[in-house]
């Protein structure tokens, strides 16, 4: 493992909006940007904890490897999209890279309403989606977290040819 990464100005933009810091728990959902979740890792460092879990048992497989040659651990998982195999309030922040404008509407509101389940209240859940691949509608991604339960949903910027979007979970009263 080396000991600096080698990602650099690219993923800047979404490190910045996501917000992980030192000693949060970070899960990844998808493991296809394997520069932005090595970024991210990092930034939870090791007194946090960053998980990656992907619905493609190959991509799953490979993405800790991936991920550790980019100067982070990860530890990494494969699962249904809608059954994340953590527990609930696993979690502080979590990020959707490229992975929502893939599902179906339905999908794409049991994947999110999981993840709500696996964040602590306050958390956040980040959706990153290219829009230079695909035509990506912000209000299928904010109806998909809405209707998940999230709440203050809302479109945090359109640059890069990416569009971010945050949901966080109420906090418990």
């Amino acid at each position: 493992m080396g000991w600096f990464r080698k990602s650099g100005p690219r993923d800047a933009l979404a490190v910045t909006m996501t917000g992980v810091k030192l000693g949060d728990r970070f899960l990844s959902v998808g493991a296809r940007d394997v520069t932005l979740i090595a970024a991210l890792a990092t930034k939870a460092g090791v007194t946090g904890r960053a998980c990656v879990v992907d619905a493609d048992p190959a991509r799953a497989t490979s993405v800790a490897g991936d991920v550790e040659a980019e100067g982070a651990l990860v530890e990494a998982a494969q699962a249904e999209w809608d059954r994340l195999p953590y527990d609930a309030a696993a979690f502080d922040v979590a990020l959707a890279r490229d992975v929502f404008s893939t599902l179906a509407p339905d999908l794409k509101r049991r994947c999110a309403a999981d993840v709500l389940r696996v964040l602590r209240g306050g958390g956040r859940l980040v959706v990153v989606e290219g829009t230079k691949r695909a035509r990506v509608d912000p209000e299928s991604l904010t109806s998909a977290l809405k209707d998940a339960g999230f709440a203050a949903v809302r479109v945090l910027a359109e640059a890069e040819q990416t569009i971010f979007v945050e949901g966080i979970k109420k906090a418990a009263s």
